[in-house]
């Protein structure tokens, strides 16, 4: 019998989605039994005591027990540039992101920075991630390395560009396929790895290449393709210059097989009409990123997308972000939501933090939710880690308003516990 460990605490698990159903889609248990790597039961403490009384027991009280944050978008390489004093996305590019980017050519510094970039997910309780790399294939390996020694289940590719970018950071059509290809075949399905096929976006990459990257994920399509869509108004106005034949943005990825389902196209901001239509039609996913968006004004998301039934994921989009906290993350995505004249609920956010961002990564079946089966990647949150925020939960009525304070005051001080895989690994 494979280790045993019964949770005790409130244990959130949602059993419908909250944008179709309300706040009623979720539901509060007492208790989940932890078998192995998996979540084997969700219950009363007394059925699951019964089920399993040799059960290490691990008693959270009245703190909230949740699925592990799922960060749908984000740049592992700009861990060390993050919150750096910004422009607009092109001159951020260029005067932070190059660069760092450039000295991920050696492995050693690319290693340190994996290690150091998934410690701070996990002492905020993130426990997937998807990310971009650079265009070195030894920080690919490194990342994978590093989540792999972690237990962590990831999403990640190769960078590619072969233009509009620093010579040492350009490939061509041919070595964007190659490295692809050898680095999929290495990481793919090894463990919890994903291995997803990284265009950075239209302007740095040729025709060329963007076409054989279509053919590497039309030949995988298990594998998971990640770009960036329609983030800036001048960079659209770039990619018009760039791809005069193209209706819109989205068209450079479509006319090179780079449109379909487990597509994830970060940020997604200023859409047409038709690449709503398209992206909802092809059952692809955006990847809303709310402090990155503010932080380099790009712009106010649009969650009208979510209800109007387009897969929508969360993320921190870190160092372009300028958080690694997904809690903080959620403060963003209601204050967005606000400006654009439509809140979201606290079960909204929680959703899109763990079920939405899992659903857009295509593991929905496997992980981002409390569930019989799935991957036990937790996390444990304090409702009153601070004065300020302890004073306010004092009041709640409900299980939202307890949580809500949190959303929007909360930082690591309120990860009390998270689990890899049935694995605790901060308390």
């Amino acid at each position: 019998m494979p280790d045993e460990t019964l949770i005790l605490g409130r244990v959130l698990r949602y059993k419908a989605d909250p944008f179709v159903e309300g706040p009623g889609a979720a539901r509060v248990d007492e208790a989940l039994l932890v078998r192995g790597e998996l979540i084997a039961a969700v219950g009363t403490a007394a059925d699951l005591r019964a089920q399993a009384p040799e059960a290490e027991v691990a008693d959270f009280g009245d703190a909230l027990v949740s699925a592990g944050f799922v960060d749908c978008h984000a740049h592992y390489p700009q861990t060390g540039i993050v919150a750096s004093w910004g422009k607009r996305l092109i001159d951020w590019l260029n005067t932070y992101t190059f660069p760092e980017e450039m000295r991920f050519a050696d492995p050693a510094y690319a290693a340190e920075v994996a290690g150091r970039y998934l410690d701070l997910l996990l002492d905020n309780g993130t426990t997937c991630v998807a990310s971009f790399c650079t265009i070195h294939p030894g920080s690919v390996d490194a990342i994978f390395e590093a989540a792999e020694a972690r237990s962590m289940a990831i999403v990640a590719g190769k960078t590619c560009m072969d233009r509009n970018a620093p010579a040492d950071l350009c490939d061509t059509p041919q070595r964007a396929y190659d490295d692809s290809k050898r680095l999929l075949d290495a990481w793919h399905g090894r463990g919890r790895a994903t291995y997803a096929i990284t265009p950075r976006f239209s302007p740095t990459s040729s025709r060329e290449q963007l076409q054989a990257l279509g053919a590497l994920w039309s030949e995988r399509p298990d594998c998971a393709m990640q770009t960036h869509l329609s983030e800036q108004t001048d960079e659209i106005g770039w990619v018009r210059e760039l791809f005069p034949e193209a209706q819109d943005y989205l068209e450079t990825y479509e006319a090179a097989a780079l449109l379909g389902r487990r597509g994830i196209y970060g940020h997604s901001i200023h859409l047409t009409a038709r690449e709503r239509d398209r992206l909802h039609e092809m059952g692809a996913a955006v990847a809303h990123c709310p402090t990155s968006n503010t932080f380099i004004g790009s712009g106010l998301f649009d969650m009208g997308l979510r209800d109007r039934g387009l897969t929508v994921g969360l993320a921190t989009d870190t160092g372009g972000g300028s958080s690694f906290s997904m809690l903080r993350t959620m403060a963003a995505a209601y204050e967005i939501g606000q400006l654009r004249g439509r809140p979201l609920h606290p079960a909204e956010l929680l959703w899109l933090a763990t079920v939405g961002s899992a659903r857009a990564l295509g593991l929905e079946g496997r992980l981002g939710r409390i569930a019989p089966g799935l991957s036990a990647d937790l996390v444990v949150l304090d409702l009153a880690s601070t004065p300020a925020i302890a004073q306010r939960a004092a009041r709640a009525g409900d299980v939202w308003e307890a949580l809500f304070p949190t959303i929007m005051m909360g930082d690591d001080r309120a990860v009390r516990s998270v689990w890899v895989g049935g694995r605790r690994v901060r308390s």
